[in-house]
């Protein structure tokens, strides 16, 4: 019977063949310990010399790390491992030796390690990531449609900038101007004129000079929005959202979450309502503990956000920012010219900000007056001016950083973990 390793369960006592890889092996006289993987999981197989044939035991020994085989042997419970299973082989088939595998079980450095990123996604620690981002946008997908929205795919290449940044990557669109996408965002509120609630899921570009564990060159986001949604309302999404797709990982990754000795009961605690903390407020509590760095007025760096978060066991929204840190559609606060509706999501443990998110301006005159401060009245918002000319509604949105949720889910300490090939500053190999 030909299967593989997470399906297993399913054939305990029964003799199994399996395609794998050799990830790591130890021997004695007479046994062989071999770690295998096959992308579904690791399980170890064993071969006792006395019980095989004398080629069998010889290959079992040795095999170089990586080669990769086709098992042959009994599905046997073995309670001493995480997985739960382990095989007893009786038949080594040997596809292809592999030559001198160049990440081996020592320490390596981390610029080593980003050199032979398409050789390091094999790690063990490194695959369980990948499975946790995996479960991450299975569960977006299975939050949104469960909740009537329909997914948009907003274009990659466009005529202008969403936030009205410089902080883009330009190329020719034959003979015009166009950019990499920071955001989907304005495209999506289109949309949700359209149908209502949406959310798109796709790559986004920022040419950010950054180098700090939180930043990445090229990374995906989940970006929804709501017609007739205001800021109350994005804000209940966002959270019941966010303790979904923990919630989901908690239940569906336990062997991944093992793997990286994530402390689980700090992930156990995510579930909605979030905590709230005013900007106004944020500043005095961090003045409070000594920041004699920050003004009303100032944005908040990462020491901030973490001092912020360490009060809270949840994620935690820093709401209503002034108007002159956010873009230019935010929707004012009612009462407060100096303030808009607006929330940041801030993650515990120090991971910072994971959703950026607000009510929009659906007054026209006001977007109009808006885009003209931001020197943005031209050609290239032309269209997004004119969703306030159609029957414009209160509307919000949130977009949610895929990479910095999954290091803060997995406790990894990097993002460039967390994408299966990061672009960086400094990186665009391999």
């Amino acid at each position: 019977m030909k299967t593989t390793i997470a399906e297993v369960g399913k054939y305990v006592g029964q003799d199994v063949t399996i395609g794998v890889w050799l990830a790591n092996k130890r021997s004695s006289g007479k046994i062989a310990f071999l770690q295998l993987r096959d992308g579904t999981g690791f399980i170890q197989g064993v071969v006792v010399k006395n019980e095989v044939a004398e080629e069998v035991f010889e290959n079992a020994k040795s095999i170089t790390q990586e080669t990769s085989l086709y098992v042959t042997g009994e599905v046997r419970e073995d309670k001493r491992s995480p997985f739960g299973y382990e095989l007893g082989i009786k038949k080594i088939e040997i596809i292809h030796d592999a030559i001198e595998y160049p990440i081996t079980p020592k320490e390596h450095g981390v610029e080593f390690l980003m050199d032979h990123r398409h050789l390091w996604l094999r790690s063990k620690k490194q695959h369980a990531v990948m499975k946790i981002r995996n479960e991450v946008i299975r569960a977006t997908y299975e939050f949104f449609n469960n909740n009537g929205f329909t997914k948009v795919d907003p274009p990659i290449l466009t005529g202008s900038a969403p936030e009205g940044t410089t902080e883009l990557f330009a190329t020719k669109y034959f003979d015009e101007d166009a950019y990499l996408s920071q955001s989907g965002q304005l495209y999506m509120e289109a949309a949700a004129m359209a149908l209502g609630k949406v959310f798109s899921f796709g790559p986004t570009f920022r040419a950010e000079k950054s180098k700090t564990r939180r930043h990445l060159i090229e990374f995906w986001m989940i970006e929804p929005e709501m017609a007739f949604y205001e800021f109350e309302d994005n804000l209940r999404v966002q959270e019941e959202y966010v303790s979904y797709i923990v919630q989901s990982v908690l239940n569906n990754c336990k062997l991944e979450l093992g793997v990286l000795e994530r402390d689980v009961a700090k992930l156990e605690k995510i579930t909605a309502p979030f905590p709230r903390i005013s900007y106004d407020d944020a500043i005095q509590f961090l003045k409070d503990k000594g920041f004699t760095d920050i003004e009303w007025g100032d944005d908040f760096g990462a020491p901030h956000e973490t001092a912020i978060a360490e009060s809270y066991e949840k994620p935690v929204f820093i709401t209503h920012y002034p108007t002159t840190l956010k873009p230019f559609y935010m929707q004012p606060h009612p009462t407060r010219e100096d303030v808009v509706l607006c929330a940041d999501l801030i993650a515990p443990e120090g991971y910072g900000e994971i959703i950026g998110g607000s009510e929009r301006i659906h007054d026209h005159n006001l977007l109009k007056q808006r885009l003209e401060e931001h020197g943005l009245l031209d050609g290239a918002y032309k269209w997004y001016l004119e969703l306030r000319q159609y029957g414009s509604v209160p509307h919000s949105g949130f977009g949610l950083g895929l990479e910095r949720t999954v290091a803060w889910i997995s406790g990894v300490e990097h993002v460039r973990e967390t994408i299966p090939f990061p672009r960086l500053l400094n990186r665009l190999y391999p």
